[in-house]
């Protein structure tokens, strides 16, 4: 991740809308997870997702994080979260074992994902499940996705196939952001064609707080569905999976 959008990314990933629905998303289903549980959340930034689980009551020294980035780290430090670790994803070289692991928007910029999630997978206790989102479709691959240094963006299926080649068992899987996928499509498609995004700009500004705050409800409407449903497509995919073995 470039420097200059590194610091705009820990500027707003406590109160943007799309990091703040999907930290509810997960919130929502780890809440009923037992308390003591050993939970690792993998490119953790600045630590918000790991204090959000500290305030659902799990305990903080049960909790977790690595990231690539030294300044991510010193902010985990800053914000209280002892176990927080500078390391690459890809070799996670922790000697614990955990029920839980969280990798939000990691994976993609890994260039062997097939060795991080075979690293990850041999920190997970078995019965442990994990949790793993990723951009999806290169069809909306932008300056977003160069700015933030990804190799590439996942469909479902090729999501779900590299976890279950390293067998684990998948429980749910489906898109994410699906009510904001033909606007966000547009959007990039247009800003491609005349190049408006080659300024150095990137997709996470938080913008209008109104509009921030409009964009939140809907994902989070969009959130509760997927309690019963799975999406055909949106902006973003995501597994859950457990290891059997």
């Amino acid at each position: 991740m470039e420097k200059d959008f590194e610091k705009k990314y820990h500027d707003v990933e406590t109160d943007h809308w799309w990091f703040k629905s999907r930290r509810k998303y997960l919130l929502d289903l780890l809440k009923n997870a037992p308390k003591d549980s050993k939970i690792l959340d993998i490119g953790c930034s600045s630590g918000v997702f790991l204090k959000d689980l500290e305030k659902l009551g799990f305990a903080l020294e049960n909790l977790y994080g690595i990231d690539i980035s030294d300044k991510a780290i010193a902010n985990c430090k800053a914000n209280g979260i002892p176990n927080a670790f500078v390391m690459d994803a890809q070799n996670i070289t922790l000697t614990e074992s955990f029920d839980i692991i969280v990798a939000s928007d990691c994976l993609e910029h890994l260039q062997d994902d097939k060795q991080a999630l075979k690293n990850w997978k041999s920190l997970l206790k078995v019965g442990g499940t994990m949790y793993v989102f990723v951009p999806a479709f290169m069809s909306l691959w932008s300056y977003h996705d160069e700015v933030n240094m990804h190799y590439r963006r996942y469909t479902n299926a090729e999501l779900r196939a590299k976890i279950s080649n390293e067998n684990l068992e998948i429980l749910k899987s489906s898109y994410w952001n699906f009510f904001l996928f033909l606007p966000v499509y547009l959007f990039r498609k247009v800003s491609a064609v005349f190049q408006k995004n080659k300024t150095g700009e990137s997709d996470i500004s938080i913008g209008n707080a109104f509009v921030n705050k409009i964009l939140l409800q809907l994902i989070v409407f969009e959130n509760k569905l997927l309690k019963m449903v799975n999406f055909p497509f949106g902006v973003s995919t995501f597994c859950i999976a457990k290891r059997k073995a």
